[in-house]
């Protein structure tokens, strides 16, 4: 019986992605661990690896196709044993049209649909008498204390990896916030444009998964969340002469800290300050986080990550540069794990280096702020009482006003602007 190789989540919110690339052929032997193929999500392209080994018999979806289905048979792999022709030409991939078969009952309520929806999701995973995973899932599964039974799986056969983990472990954090779903229904069904024609030479470049979901989710924040924004002037001069003080004692260990490196931490504590602003709105209920992870917009070809320094609150300042320039580097490669960019309780978004002197971003739902920092320039700055020369910068916070109140925000933007003219607050 041929294994069937199935479109995996690769990303908490995935549903779809474009197979961009095969790295394999029919005829190659793979094993536990080879690259099988580029997968576009909707966040990143990313590499799939195989989880068992075999013959690839048959490629049932070419390279380039977009939409195509997480869960829906992408390829077949004959077992150890097994004629690959005959694997070839079984049927099997007939049985695993299940995107069609689940968009049949779409007429009826949506609650039936609902309530029905969770048995045949989970009887993969338990079609045996033990459930079938890979050993990393079981060893990550086992460190989190999930329950493999309630785990879906979208390796071959129900096979449970470690990608089903992270969507199964997002899906139960963002639980709360499914009242808030149905208010993006409108703006999804008005979010396709109609196609344009002109008579200007031009070239058509077909949209990315990744840009399709930019446009759409900063559509549905500008649309849905009411922004508020607070823009304050910070005296850098301080904060620069530690940077370069604490840049020649980290010298011997390769580690040099940016100035984005100390706004990341600045963020951080200022949000454990100033919790009220430490929160994210779901609905009828208000998530207030115990921890500040800032999410950092890195750009990239085709578009925007938002990887995520966890914690930043809690940790060096040599670490939280080490980190971004880790997280950064692989998100430019395209290498970043889903658990690497999805959540955060706040982002921010440096465009200093480009000379922007200040710019109001956009929140990144469900996030509840975002802070825009602007370029650090000598600028007349009343020092005490004197006007003197001063090296400094706007920032400017978007606030979603449905969760915090402007006098909060106001508290926050003024808590960020102390640490960075005191930055020694932040290190103690």
């Amino acid at each position: 019986m041929p294994i069937e190789l199935k479109m995996p989540a690769l990303s908490p919110t995935m549903e779809e992605g474009t197979l961009a690339k095969w790295l394999v052929k029919e005829g190659d032997t793979v094993a536990a661990g080879d690259l099988l193929a580029e997968i576009e999500t909707d966040k990143a392209t990313m590499e799939f690896e195989a989880v068992d080994e075999g013959t690839i018999s048959k490629i049932v979806v070419p390279e380039g196709t977009d939409g195509v289905k997480v869960g829906a048979v992408i390829a077949l792999i004959a077992g150890e044993g097994e004629d690959a022709s005959a694997a070839a030409a079984a049927p099997a991939p007939k049985a695993d049209t299940p995107a069609p078969k689940a968009e049949a009952p779409a007429p009826k309520p949506e609650p039936e649909v609902a309530a029905k929806a969770p048995a045949p999701t989970a009887a993969p995973a338990a079609s045996s008498d033990r459930v079938k995973a890979s050993p990393l899932a079981r060893r990550l599964a086992a460190q989190q204390g999930l329950d493999l039974n309630s785990v879906a799986g979208s390796g071959p056969n129900g096979r449970i990896v470690k990608a089903d983990l992270s969507a199964a472990k997002s899906a139960t954090a963002a639980a709360p916030a499914a009242s808030a779903a149905p208010a993006a229904e409108p703006a999804k069904a008005a979010a396709p444009a109609a196609p344009t024609t002109s008579d200007i030479p031009h070239e058509a470049v077909k949209l990315s998964n990744m840009r399709k979901t930019i446009a759409r989710r900063l559509t549905e924040s500008k649309q849905q969340v009411p922004h508020i924004y607070l823009t304050v002037d910070i005296n850098l001069d301080a904060l620069l002469k530690l940077r370069g003080d604490l840049n020649k004692g980290l010298e011997s260990r390769g580690v040099k800290l940016s100035v984005n490196d100390m706004l990341v931490k600045a963020l951080a504590v200022a949000l454990e300050e100033v919790p009220v602003c430490n929160v994210q709105y779901a609905g009828d209920q208000l998530l207030n986080f115990s921890r500040a992870d800032i999410s950092v917009a890195v750009s990239i070809p085709g578009g925007l990550i938002t990887p995520v320094v966890v914690d930043a609150g809690s940790k060096s300042l040599s670490k939280i540069a080490t980190e971004i320039k880790d997280l950064a580097g692989r998100a430019r490669e395209g290498k970043l794990r889903p658990e690497e960019y999805a959540g955060g309780t706040a982002s921010l978004s440096n465009m200093g280096m480009y000379g922007i002197k200040q710019f109001e971003a956009v929140i990144n739902p469900p996030q509840a702020m975002i802070m825009a920092i602007g370029a650090g320039e000598k600028r007349p700055y009343v020092v005490g009482d004197e006007l003197k020369i001063a090296t400094v910068m706007s920032a400017t916070g978007s606030f979603d006003h449905r969760a915090i109140d402007g006098a909060d925000g106001a508290q926050l933007m003024q808590a960020f602007k102390r640490l960075c003219e005191n930055p020694l607050g932040m290190l103690a």
